[in-house]
């Protein structure tokens, strides 16, 4: 039986009838195939990803279990459809809190559409994907058994300032996690974020990599974080994790190297490194990418 996620923070939902994704409870993840090409797109991806021996085994673990396509029913009820079965991250995890941030400063491809190109640029000037490099989609933190999570609506999501995102980053690895707390407790932070196998440290191994990689460019991916707090107030150990999602706009690298998801990246360890420095002096020491070397023009011409 297939059924609608629970945890699912961001993208299109499997619920009112519309067409979203789905889950087994074997482990696995339904994504239906979009239209257009970026269906066939996302799944040439995950091909040729799966079977590159350039792609080190460090790094493919920042990436789902890609499992094939199948032909499954559509969450919309129109009937069968294809889909890509991919690892379901947070099967058998217990509450776990989790939240999905955009990388770049522009998330739209150079071969796009104008209008494409236009409906992006709209998005990113209007969220902190061009301030920052990265946009929180969404996010859900575990509360309590009895309150269970604070997800705040998209609406909320898509007007965060840059000041919001570094108070959501602070709640999301807080006890008492909240909008409405201007002085989270960051609790869990050095659970989370710190320690040899902490967000950063995973966060700076992906950057190595996307310091030399120029096989890919990630247009509009999303790296998800996430963790059971519940275990970590219970004084138990929770695997915390970050995997990359979202490929339906990855494009030939050309020998280029990713500056506009790397720039990104980077400005995405330097806000989480002043979280654990307990401070928000910069600490981007371990960022050596600079603000102006990230891409903001195309070939299209269209400038941020």
């Amino acid at each position: 039986m297939l059924k609608a996620p629970d945890h699912q923070v961001a993208g299109h939902r499997a619920r009112d009838g519309k067409l979203g994704p789905l889950i087994d409870d074997s482990g696995r993840f339904y994504k239906p195939l979009q239209d257009s090409e970026r269906g066939s797109r996302e799944v040439a991806f995950y091909r040729d990803f799966s079977t590159n021996a350039e792609i080190p085994d460090c790094i493919r673990k920042f990436f789902p279990v890609f499992y094939g396509t199948e032909m499954a029913e559509a969450s919309d009820g129109s009937g069968l459809c294809s889909h890509l079965i991919l690892q379901d991250l947070v099967s058998g995890r217990c509450s776990p809190s989790v939240m999905d941030i955009k990388i770049g400063s522009r998330t739209w491809y150079p071969e796009a559409s104008e209008d494409y190109i236009e409906k992006c640029l709209k998005k990113d000037r209007k969220s902190t994907s061009v301030s920052l490099g990265f946009r929180i989609s969404g996010l859900q933190v575990f509360e309590s058994k009895e309150s269970g999570f604070w997800k705040p609506g998209k609406k909320q999501v898509s007007n965060f300032t840059p000041e919001d995102v570094r108070l959501v980053l602070r709640n999301f690895v807080s006890s008492n996690p909240s909008v409405d707390s201007k002085n989270p407790n960051c609790s869990l932070v050095h659970s989370v974020y710190g320690g040899s196998s902490g967000i950063l440290a995973q966060l700076l191994d992906l950057k190595a990599w996307f310091e030399n990689q120029t096989i890919y460019h990630f247009h509009s991916c999303s790296v998800l974080m996430f963790y059971e707090m519940e275990k970590l107030l219970e004084g138990r150990a929770s695997v915390v994790e970050i995997k990359l999602v979202d490929f339906a706009h990855v494009v030939d690298g050309k020998g280029v190297i990713d500056h506009n998801f790397l720039g990104g990246l980077c400005s995405l360890i330097k806000f989480i490194s002043d979280i654990l420095d307990g401070s928000d002096e910069s600490s981007a020491k371990a960022c050596n990418l600079e603000p102006e070397k990230k891409l903001i023009s195309t070939d299209n011409g269209h400038k941020q």
